[in-house]
């Protein structure tokens, strides 16, 4: 029974010498546990090789039953890593990371359910291509094109019966271009022309689908309002 004793001794010793370990040149090495540092519970999990996450990383909230809240798999010495982020039990978003910047697909996920409710791409952190929102039925809500983070070319902007209420263009994130705006019904209720932001020329105004009045921008006390007979 002595030498059991013992035996058991020595391994959890050998076992505790094995958790969050360095080497000589102080570099990470085999299996780390973080903790939270009042309550003491795991706060993360993961190995390393020469001071790089390698494999599966899991990361835990501060609860009872230790709930797994992200869950990181990192490749290429722990420069690229693809994250799961929970929420309730359920994903929640998901995507990579290259040097801990965003790249390429992110979805995010309407709360409780595995329906996709945006999709965004990103260059470099930065958003990038086409950005989409869904309705939770996964008809598009939203269209968005996107450059260096700002909103550069189209948008729409879609009821979940398919009416485009809003066709415009952007411009480093502000309205440039041809423009149209209708109401629920299908209805235009504006068209006119955006620059830099703001309304110029002619904008004409509809009721009811017939058109209402016509008024030049930027708008004068010339220009206000002309209603059409």
């Amino acid at each position: 029974m002595r030498l059991i004793a013992v035996f058991l001794i020595v391994t959890q010793m050998l076992s505790a010498q094995q958790i969050n370990s360095t080497d000589a040149k102080g570099l990470k090495q085999g299996l780390w546990r973080g903790f939270y540092e009042t309550s003491k519970r795991i706060r993360y999990e993961g190995n390393f090789k020469d001071g790089k996450e390698v494999g599966t990383f899991k990361f835990f909230a501060d609860d009872k039953n230790s709930t797994v809240t992200a869950e990181r798999v990192f490749s290429d010495l722990g420069k690229t890593a693809y994250t799961k982020i929970y929420e309730n039990g359920f994903l929640s978003s998901e995507g990579k990371t290259v040097n801990k910047k965003k790249e390429g697909l992110w979805k995010y996920y309407h709360p409780k359910s595995t329906v996709v409710a945006l999709e965004e791409f990103y260059k470099n952190d930065k958003l990038d291509s086409i950005r989409k929102v869904y309705y939770l039925s996964g008809k598009t809500a939203e269209e968005a094109s996107y450059k260096n983070g700002q909103k550069n070319g189209t948008y729409k902007k879609i009821t979940e019966e398919g009416i485009v209420l809003e066709e415009t263009i952007y411009m480093n994130d502000q309205y440039d271009g041809d423009a149209i705006f209708r109401e629920s019904d299908g209805k235009v209720a504006s068209k006119g022309k955006f620059v830099k932001g703001e309304k110029k020329g002619f904008w004409e105004f509809y009721k009811d689908g017939k058109l209402d009045k016509r008024e030049k921008y930027p708008l004068t006390k010339k220009t206000v309002a002309k209603k059409v007979k």
